[in-house]
C-alpha cells in the first residue's frame, strides 16, 4: 500500500528532462535535478557539480549548440537507475549519446555519466 507520495516514474523524469532541453528552457530542466546533483561527462573533460554546474552543462552543451535530442532507449537498472541510449544533433553535427541517470529519493536526477559511442 503506498502512502500518497512516491517519486516520478523514472522514464517520466528522462523523457522530462530531454523535453525541457529540446525546449531550451534551462530553468525546466534545472528543476529536475537534486541541488547536489552531479554529471560527469569525460567528452568535455569536466565533471559538473550542483545547481550550478549543471546550469553550465546545460547552457554550454545543449543551448549553446543547439542540442536536439531524442531517445533511443531506457534500460532500468533498478527503480532508480536508467542506461539511457540517446540521439544528439545540433551544431556539432550528430552523436550517439549514453546517459547513466540516476535519481534521489525525491525522484530528481541526483547524477548523470554521459558517454558518446
Amino acid at each position: 500500500m503506498s502512502d500518497g507520495v512516491e517519486s516520478p516514474p523514472l522514464q517520466a523524469t528522462v523523457v522530462a528532462f530531454i523535453n525541457a532541453t529540446n525546449a531550451f528552457d534551462i530553468e525546466r530542466a534545472l528543476a529536475l535535478f537534486s541541488t547536489t546533483a552531479v554529471i560527469d561527462d569525460p567528452s568535455t573533460g569536466s565533471t559538473f557539480n550542483k545547481h550550478a554546474g549543471v546550469r553550465d552543462y546545460l547552457e554550454r552543451y545543449f543551448l549553446g549548440y543547439h542540442t536536439v535530442t531524442r531517445l533511443l532507449s531506457l534500460e532500468r537498472l533498478g527503480d532508480v537507475r536508467a542506461r539511457v541510449r540517446v540521439d544528439f544533433t545540433g551544431d556539432f553535427g550528430h552523436e550517439i549519446g549514453l546517459l547513466l541517470v540516476a535519481l534521489d529519493s525525491a525522484g530528481r536526477i541526483s547524477r548523470i555519466d554521459a558517454s558518446l559511442e
